[in-house]
Parts: structure tokens; C-alpha cells; sequence
């Protein structure tokens, strides 16, 4: 009997040994900054949630947070460091914060002429490269998961511009420092600072004359039933990106598997959230001129002329010019 025990143990041991033990069930918390469950975020996020758990037969769950845990993106960033949160969605602006000022080249305004030229770069080398400066600079806390769209941004206001001159003294909600603001400062518009939460009202009270935006955002908040956001332009100047991040400590400590599943999950999110957004653009323009929005077209030779010299200021100051030479070769 004794010998039986022996035997018995020393099988069992031999097939644990064998047969490596199953990581432990994995719930991922995902989250972005939109409430509306429309927004092109939800959508990428969802997508991310059904395939991750599919692929992973359930050893992977994802809770997705619309805005439930945090409306402002620096909220969701500090989560993510905290581990209250495992992908976050956020600007690249918030980086320039906290050590990175190379991540201000995606606030270059005519930096990309299209969606093909910007998934070009961003899903390419340039893309590549930005990653790797930002995992390093920020000491591994911040992984660059994926390059998401926010659209292309449009100038709306009380008049429809036709040339450059038309901006001159215009109050535009946009960015108050930086590139962007220094743009549209060398168009004779006045950047005025207004939170997103409050631009409806100061656009129907004439606090603002105009801002800038994508179709899709403001739509959703009927900005285009106002006096002052009736005439959009489509000046196309920004093509915007946005960062889908992970701990990249937390990343590291995943096996290689749950990574493989993670990283699939990621791809597909990506595809659905930039397809989204493409068919929002169109759906959200279609909704603005059926609400009695007014939209044109404007020659951009001239803001572009404005734009490039900001650009190349810009690529010397943090010593990436090759980048920005290499982001542009590739628009041709």
C-alpha cells in the first residue's frame, strides 16, 4: 500500500510538473473620456472587449467605462497609473505635462493631408518611433497600445470664411498655447479659452465667434444650432490622433499568451474605431446641413503656407526634423 502512495505521488508530481499551470483569470478595466455610448471610443472599446474574451474563452473579462469613471482625460491617465485602469484613451497633449514635448508633433496642424497619410505615419515608422519616446521617457509607465482617429477638424462659426482674412478678430474656441494656438493666432483669430462642457452655450450667447471641431463631436452637442456654429468650413486642418495606452509595467507582467490575445484585440478594436469614425464623419455632415447648417469649401493653399513654417519651427526646436521630413514623404 505504501508502495502504491509512493508511486501515485510520484506520478502526480510528475504531471504537474508537465503540464504548466493556467494564468490566473484576468479582468481588464477600459475606458475613455465620451458619454455618448455613439462615440467612435465605444465602439473601438467594445470591439476590443469581444474579441479579447473570445479569443481567451473567457480567461480574459474587460468592464468598459464610457466616461463612467472619469470625463477628463487626466483623470483616466492618473488611473492608469494607479492600476485603477488598464487601457485608457487619451490626447497626446497631456504628455507635453509630465516630460515628453516630442508628442507636441501631433498638434501640428496640416501635418497630415488625409486619413491614408495619417494611418501611413502613425501605423508606420514615424508611429513606431514616437512609441518608443514615450515608453522611455515616461520610465516605462505609458505603452503605446494603438494609434486611434478623432476625426478631421472643421472651423465653425457665425460667417463662413473664404480666405484667410475672414478669421481676422475672430474669437475661436481652440487650444491657448502651443502650435495650434499659434496658428490660428497668425490667421488674426483670437483663441479663447471655453471647456467643451461649455462651448454650446457660449456659441448661442456669442461668447465665442467660432470654434474648431470634427463633424461627429460636434453634432452630438448640436454646436451647428447655434448662431455662432451655423457656418462650417471645412479648412480639414487636423487630422487628430488620439493614444490608446496601457501600463506598460502592467503589460510586462502579463504572460506571453494573455499579451498575444491582447494584442490581436487591439488590432481589431483599432480597425473598428477608424472605420467608425470615417462612416460618423459622413453621417454627422449629412445631420448638420439637414439641421440647416451651411457647409463650404475653402482653397487651403494659404493655411498651409502659415502652417509649414510653425511645423519646421517646431521639428528643429525638439530635434526632429528627419521626422517630420519623413511624415511628410510619406503624404506624397
Amino acid at each position: 500500500m505504501k508502495k502504491f502512495s509512493t508511486m501515485f505521488l510520484a506520478a502526480a508530481l510528475a504531471l504537474a510538473i508537465a503540464v504548466p499551470a493556467m494564468a490566473a483569470p484576468l479582468k481588464l478595466v477600459v475606458a475613455h473620456n465620451q458619454t455618448s455610448l455613439e462615440s467612435p471610443y465605444q465602439y473601438g472599446m467594445v470591439k476590443f472587449k469581444q474579441v479579447v474574451e473570445k479569443l481567451s474563452k473567457g480567461q480574459i473579462t474587460v468592464d468598459v467605462h464610457a466616461g463612467t469613471i472619469g470625463t477628463n482625460e487626466d483623470e483616466l491617465v492618473e488611473k492608469l497609473k494607479l492600476g485603477a485602469a488598464d487601457m485608457v484613451v487619451a490626447s497626446p497633449g497631456f504628455m507635453t505635462k509630465i516630460g515628453i514635448p516630442e508628442v507636441d508633433m501631433f498638434s501640428l496642424l496640416y501635418l497630415f493631408n488625409g486619413f491614408k497619410h495619417w494611418g501611413k505615419a502613425v501605423d508606420g515608422k514615424p508611429g513606431q518611433e514616437f512609441a518608443k519616446i514615450i515608453n522611455t521617457k515616461s520610465n516605462n509607465t505609458f505603452r503605446i497600445a494603438a494609434y486611434w482617429s478623432a476625426g478631421v477638424r472643421n472651423y465653425y462659426g457665425k460667417k463662413p470664411i473664404h480666405a484667410v482674412a475672414d478669421l481676422k478678430g475672430m474669437k475661436i474656441r481652440t487650444q491657448m498655447s502651443g502650435a495650434a494656438a499659434e496658428f490660428w493666432k497668425k490667421t488674426g483669430a483670437i483663441p479663447t479659452q471655453v471647456a467643451w462642457g461649455e462651448l454650446y452655450q457660449a456659441l448661442q450667447q456669442g461668447i465665442v465667434d467660432c470654434a474648431e471641431n470634427d463633424y461627429t463631436d460636434f453634432a452630438l452637442l448640436d454646436h451647428h444650432k447655434t448662431p455662432n456654429g451655423k457656418y462650417t468650413t471645412e479648412t480639414e486642418h487636423d487630422y487628430t490622433t488620439r493614444l490608446v495606452l496601457m501600463n506598460g509595467k502592467k503589460w510586462d507582467s502579463l504572460t506571453p499568451e494573455q499579451q498575444k490575445w491582447i494584442t490581436e484585440a487591439v488590432k481589431a478594436a483599432t480597425a473598428e474605431e477608424r472605420k467608425v469614425v470615417i462612416a460618423s464623419l459622413a453621417k454627422y455632415k449629412k445631420k448638420v446641413i439637414a439641421d440647416g447648417g451651411v457647409v463650404n469649401k475653402i482653397d487651403k493653399a494659404p493655411f498651409i503656407a502659415i502652417a509649414t513654417p510653425i511645423q519646421d519651427e517646431l521639428a528643429k526646436k525638439l530635434n526632429l526634423m528627419p521626422l517630420l521630413q519623413e511624415i511628410r514623404a510619406l503624404g506624397k
